[in-house]
């Protein structure tokens, strides 16, 4: 999530916790998987396979918001030191107004979608809560094995135990046209964004410090 991403870097920020630049292109990088993944996993239920496969993965490495992401790295590593102090104005004077007003449409987007979480079997809800500490705890470890220092270890900790609420969707839309919205929009805007959000951000950090 890239949403959770910026909250998670202005949350560094913060507590002086430095982490390299190359994170805002490991978080574009690691949506793609995921898309990939879940089209062929849903090709795979479809009748007409190789056609469907051939068309959702052209969906998915097309996608608007993929292209967006993978773009603006592109962009970013062209551009470098002078492009950034170029587009500062825009894009460090201005970033945390404009990330408190997209949080609170996402606000807006959580509590339109809580009531439909509610309402899925108890399971889901179980999924939707613990999964995301169980992901950030993976990602610690294999951090730890691999000697990746605190500021890159509390962000792939959070990107780990976060969701996609632009990119992933939107495949699935495409994908899975009979799911149904209220699951993966309830689930991810619903429980995992909040919790990331609230409890998530501060609490990985912490962990990460205490093993650090």
């Amino acid at each position: 999530s890239a949403v959770t991403f910026i909250t998670a870097s202005q949350f560094l920020d913060q507590n002086q916790i430095t982490y390299g630049g190359h994170m805002a292109a490991a978080m574009a990088l690691m949506e793609s998987p995921a898309i990939i993944l879940a089209v062929f996993l849903a090709s795979a239920a479809k009748s007409n396979k190789k056609q469907s496969s051939l068309n959702l993965l052209h969906k998915s490495f097309t996608d608007g918001a993929q292209l967006l992401l993978i773009g603006a790295m592109i962009v970013g590593l062209f551009a470098g030191t002078t492009g950034e102090k170029i587009m500062a104005p825009f894009s460090i004077d201005l970033f945390k107004g404009m990330l408190a007003f997209f949080l609170l449409d996402m606000g807006l987007m959580v509590a339109k979608n809580f009531k439909q979480v509610l309402n899925k079997p108890v399971y889901v809800l179980i999924y939707g809560v613990f999964a995301p500490p169980i992901h950030a705890l993976l990602a610690l470890l294999i951090c730890k094995i691999a000697g990746v220092d605190l500021g890159e270890t509390i962000l792939l900790m959070i990107l780990s135990a976060s969701a996609s609420y632009i990119a992933v969707p939107a495949a699935l839309k495409y994908a899975l046209p009979q799911a149904n919205p209220s699951l993966y929009f309830g689930m991810s805007l619903g429980l995992t964004f909040p919790i990331n959000i609230i409890i998530g951000i501060p609490l990985y950090t912490y962990i990460a410090k205490l093993f650090s």
